[in-house]
């Protein structure tokens, strides 16, 4: 192992060092053409360092580079390599303040509120997923008394993971860490928006690890994302992002007849039924809305059904609830609430927002109040805004908006609303509010998503199996499942003993 690096609390300076840099086979180097893009504080909208412009070459290095790794990274035993995961979580651990820093410079995400939250997890799955290396077992088959017959897990080779921007860091360890401890050395596509953090995790766990075991890339879809799903010696594909992207994804790996993992889109419900603890659905709203994260959350409970008999009072507490929330710095601890992480983003957002204001008998109940310092007067801040007075139909409970805006729907019949809720192409994530244990068993069989909660609206952690159905994806992550089924090829091994 190498030695330790020492922890750099200033976000700033770190982005400077990080600056147009890919980790290759244990190494940080440039882009093969030299050429960089620029990565901006969207709290500022001032550009704080610059990342490496990955293209074919770059892909084709770290390719090779893991290609070559990976053949010893198999041979050894499989609580080793679960061992060494393990010790990049511990090491992640002594980094987590500098990593939640690193990452609200960047992305916008307050620091006390989701950045520093994010960077605990970072660190914790790779912790649970070495934990799990001796559960890579094969089974015995009664399939003659004179024959031996066993199963034996593999791993697949090389696998490619393309990770989003808004939780970077925790998604890109959800991928990467059971990757790892199956046997499978790793290519990263970082998002343009959000490259530095996860950058400086990989350096971090790269003096663990054996150099090309674990690679990370930064640049765009076309130029870096296609090369690395595209090459002939990546084996499988797991990837974050838009459904739109994940079809063109699924797509290419179709031509090469390998696996792929896809967590796309949400447009989550959260049922609030007339007898729930309305204090307790209330902050459930807030915490499901992923308010402190600016609603950029496949899982954000942007569909909310409120029976008729507490509608009002939801609304208005609600509402309250957001009215206390601070926006301001990201990095400021008092903040609750960051920025929007583009400009593209920032617009469509806007546009949606507007949209609804047009819609009939709709009302925009705009919440919290926008930074006061001049500083962050160009920042991509935007008011959350609860809707009311719209039907499931309109459009703005249709898309996926990914900002902090949710549609307060109205309801009074059971079955009524478990249809509306299913009414939707995406089936990642529901939540049922009640104090009846039929009324919510009923409604965790009915509700279609992939990601069903009574009474909570916790966020993905290690340890819950998560994924989605309909538009929202394939396969599973977060799991032991998603170690064995999705990283590991099983091998059916017959012996004659006669």
């Amino acid at each position: 192992m190498q030695n330790m690096l020492s922890p750099d609390l200033d976000p700033h300076r770190l982005a400077r060092t990080l600056a147009g840099r890919h980790l290759i086979d244990g190494a940080l180097v440039p882009a093969a053409s030299g050429r960089t893009f620029p990565v901006v504080n969207p709290a500022t909208r001032e550009q704080v360092s610059e990342a490496a412009f990955g293209e074919a070459a770059d892909v084709g290095a770290a390719v090779a580079a893991a290609v070559e790794a990976q053949k010893g990274w198999a041979r050894l035993p499989a609580r080793e390599r679960g061992k060494l995961v393990a010790e990049c979580g511990r090491r992640l651990t002594d980094h987590v303040e500098e990593l939640g820093r690193l990452v609200a410079l960047e992305t916008g995400k307050a620091l006390r509120t989701e950045s520093r939250v994010e960077a605990s997890v970072l660190a914790d799955a790779f912790v649970f997923y070495g934990g799990l290396a001796g559960e890579l077992k094969g089974e015995t088959v009664p399939f003659n008394p004179d024959m031996l017959t066993m199963t034996l897990r593999e791993p697949i080779g090389v696998v490619g993971a393309i990770i989003p921007w808004n939780v970077p860091m925790m998604l890109m360890a959800l991928k990467i860490a059971p990757a790892m401890v199956a046997g499978n050395a790793v290519v990263v596509k970082s998002a343009e928006e959000a490259p530095l953090a996860v950058l400086r995790a990989c350096q971090i766990m790269a003096q663990v690890l054996p150099p090309g075991v674990l690679n990370i890339l930064s640049g765009f879809g076309p130029e870096c994302g296609a090369p690395l799903v595209t090459h002939p010696k990546v084996g499988k594909i797991t990837f974050t992002g838009s459904v739109e992207t994940g079809k063109i994804v699924y797509k290419a790996a179709a031509e090469k007849l390998i696996p792929v993992t896809l967590e796309l889109g949400g447009k989550s419900p959260m049922i609030v039924m007339g007898d729930a603890d309305i204090g307790r659905a209330v902050g459930g709203a807030v915490a499901g809305m992923r308010f402190t994260r600016q609603g950029q959350s496949c899982t954000a409970a942007s569909r909310i059904f409120v029976h008729s008999s507490i509608h009002d009072d939801f609304v208005a507490r609600l509402k309250a609830k957001v009215d206390a929330m601070v926006m301001g710095d990201p990095l400021d601890e008092r903040t609750d609430i960051g920025t929007i992480i583009s400009d593209g983003q920032f617009e469509k957002v806007k546009s949606y927002i507007r949209i609804g204001e047009q819609l009939p008998g709709a009302k925009a109940n705009t919440c919290s109040a926008m930074p006061a310092d001049p500083k962050l007067a160009r920042g991509l801040f935007v008011q959350p805004v609860i809707f009311t007075g719209i039907g499931n139909d309109s459009r703005l409970a249709r898309a996926e908006i990914f900002g902090p805006v949710t549609c307060i729907i109205k309801f009074d019949e059971f079955d009524k609303v478990i249809s509306e809720a299913n009414d939707s192409e995406y089936g990642l994530a529901a939540t049922i509010w009640t104090r009846d244990l039929r009324t919510a068993l009923d409604a965790t069989r009915r509700l279609e998503a992939g990601f069903v909660q009574v009474n909570q609206n916790l966020v993905v952690q290690p340890n819950l199996s998560y994924g989605g159905v309909k538009q929202s994806g394939l396969g599973k992550e977060a799991s032991l499942e998603a170690m064995l089924e999705h990283f590991t090829h099983k091998k059916t091994v017959i012996i004659n003993m006669q």
